[in-house]
């Protein structure tokens, strides 16, 4: 059974007060960019970048990794298959990247597209912005920009549906 507990204004009001931040943290937007985990992260940074547009009236190069790559969870004889490749089409050399997913849980993820933004150039910094950050980490992972603290318990999923993939906008625990 699911519980709503971010509908769709709430989550636009957690967005756009995670760009202010960003915005102050950053001093202003010369050198960012926005990367975003694929899925959600993608479509989070898109917000993000489209709220820096009408606040700042600036355009700020979005661009989406995918991490199932760097998982340490892949078998060793998959992993040694893979090539990493160039998967962003801008350089974030020397760049402050806000790394934007939706729920950060255990730092895995996390830590698998630190790996992928070093395969893509060598950023100034990079801080990481989640919409959703449940606790549990297994790894030493903070976020630098959170839009809701939502602790859970661990035989509890958090799901966070946007209208681009969903249809609607939204923030769900459910039992798993």
């Amino acid at each position: 059974m699911a519980k709503e507990i971010v509908d769709a204004i709430s989550m636009k009001r957690a967005l756009m007060r995670m760009t202010y931040e960003i915005v102050e943290r950053n001093k202003g937007t010369e050198n960012l960019v926005l990367v975003g985990i694929k899925t959600r992260g993608l479509y989070l940074a898109q917000r993000i970048a489209k709220n820096l547009k009408n606040l700042e009236d600036v355009q700020i190069p979005v661009g989406a990794i995918d991490v199932s790559q760097y998982r340490d969870d892949l078998p060793e004889a998959e992993k040694e298959k893979m090539i990493h490749s160039q998967q962003l089409d801008f350089d974030i050399t020397d760049k402050n990247v806000v790394l934007v997913d939706d729920v950060l849980f255990t730092g895995r993820t996390t830590r698998a597209a630190l790996d992928a933004l070093m395969d893509q150039g060598r950023p100034a910094k990079i801080n990481l912005a989640v919409l959703v950050d449940r606790g549990h980490r297994e790894l030493p992972v903070r976020p630098d920009f959170i839009g809701k603290n939502i602790p859970t318990a661990m035989n509890e999923e958090v799901k966070v549906s946007m209208t681009e993939v969903d249809d609607k906008d939204g923030i769900d625990i459910m039992n798993k």
